[in-house]
């Protein structure tokens, strides 16, 4: 590797992701640019030349922790550039500490190396936060994400839902999405370069396409005739972006992987009126019945936030009832967290932080043993696993319906193979080789 000289010092840089999917795809790309540019990039623990920290918002802990990493950084070394790119400081534009050097919105972040350039020319700081962010694509293109057997790809960004409670529409802004012709050849590069499994991400990832002459369907009708390609996962869709012309090609392509994700975020009626959703249960539930006519053996997961302003203990046992009918294979818990300029903030009857808590544990709980009951249902039935990690002497990976499987033993990673699984021991499914694909 070339390194970057300044004087007679080796930039080196550590980078710290927070947040989405589509935050550890941006920041693999602005890794990958750093490389081009010579820079040497480092663990984020090390003292490094220049800290960057990509941030997120999405609710107020991860607030807490976009400003607890950037103090962290300041601290490890008075001399670095640190830089704060992402959602926290867009919905933060007023954000400043001594010695934050450069501040990066969601826009422009294609333009790190030249950003860099100009500090360590003038060592002033950089603020990059406009009024709007803009309304095309900022293209990124990745070949190979180092470390990793799965590999996104980021195929849309921005939200136009605008769901009352989340602050996301605002400092990511319109849709807008990748041209098919690079999905295509991005993930044809990624497979020609080993990667059997590709994970589809973007902010509003099923409403692909909005802004130009093509929707999710053809987008995937495509992609699954890519050679080579093993796997293809969806990192999230909505239940409204489940069409027809989209269930059609996941009833008949195999390489879309047995797994969705489906946000449900309430399962009351009322709640989800408050929060601005585009459906009601019954829609839900019907949509979730037709996903099964196609894929009987799918696992799906949901988010669901519990405490939301205007819940009653009523409307949480509901959500309760509602996930135990719908039999998720796991449930992600949120409790309501406050944005301001949300809707959700003008709401009254906001929830005491302890009945939110108490609420989030008791959904945990269920999900526990809804995941559980998923995963003794493959006891004694065999299943294809991409190997991802090797410790302590045994083998971890996951099917395409999402098991994490434990084998006990050591195999070469990024290779399939078929497992018959023996027993269940939370958090794995714990299996046996019957079959490697190699």
């Amino acid at each position: 590797m070339v390194l970057k000289k300044v004087g007679s010092n080796l930039h080196t840089v550590g980078i710290l992701t927070l947040g989405c999917k589509v935050n550890t795809y941006e920041s693999e790309y602005i890794i990958h640019l750093l490389k081009e540019a010579g820079y040497q990039v480092r663990d984020f623990d090390e003292v490094c030349d220049v800290y960057i920290i990509n941030t997120c918002t999405v609710t107020n802990t991860s607030d807490i922790k976009s400003r607890k990493m950037i103090r962290k950084a300041i601290r490890k070394n008075a001399d670095a550039c640190v830089v704060a790119i992402g959602c926290f400081v867009e919905a933060n534009k007023n954000f400043d500490l001594p010695g934050l050097d450069i501040v990066l919105g969601n826009r422009d972040k294609s333009k790190i190396v030249e950003l860099l350039d100009q500090w360590f020319l003038k060592k002033e700081q950089i603020r990059r936060l406009y009024a709007s962010l803009s309304s095309e694509f900022e293209d990124m293109y990745i070949s190979e994400f180092p470390g990793r057997t799965r590999a996104f790809v980021k195929i849309q960004d921005g939200c136009e839902n605008f769901c009352s409670y989340c602050i996301i529409p605002f400092v990511r802004g319109k849709c807008r999405s990748k041209k098919p012709s690079e999905v295509i050849a991005e993930i044809t590069d990624l497979v020609n370069n080993g990667y059997k499994e590709v994970v589809l991400t973007g902010i509003h990832t099923g409403n692909y396409g909005v802004d130009l002459d093509i929707d999710f369907a053809t987008l995937l009708k495509e992609i699954v005739t890519i050679p080579g390609l093993l796997r293809l996962r969806i990192s999230s869709i909505e239940i409204t972006e489940l069409t027809k012309d989209v269930l059609e090609v996941i009833a008949h392509s195999s390489i879309i992987v047995d797994h969705m994700h489906i946000p449900l975020q309430a399962g009351s009626n009322h709640v989800l009126s408050l929060m601005n959703r585009k459906y009601d249960l019954d829609y839900y539930l019907d949509k979730i019945s037709e996903i099964r006519s196609v894929r009987p053996n799918i696992a799906i997961t949901t988010d669901i936030i519990v405490g939301f302003p205007g819940e009653s203990e009523e409307d949480f046992i509901e959500t309760i009832h509602i996930c135990q009918k719908v039999g998720f294979a796991k449930i992600h818990v949120f409790p309501y967290s406050e944005r301001m300029g949300t809707k959700a903030m003008e709401l009254p009857s906001h929830i005491d932080a302890t009945i939110k808590k108490e609420r989030a544990k008791k959904l945990l709980d269920v999900s526990r043993k809804l995941e559980n009951l998923y995963y003794v249902s493959f006891v004694g039935k065999e299943v294809d696993v991409l190997i991802e990690e090797i410790k302590n002497g045994r083998s971890y990976g996951h099917t395409g319906n999402y098991l994490h499987v434990e084998i006990p033993l050591v195999l070469p990673q990024n290779i399939f193979v078929k497992v018959k699984i023996r027993e269940v021991s939370y958090p794995y499914c714990v299996g046996e080789v019957s079959l490697l694909d190699v």
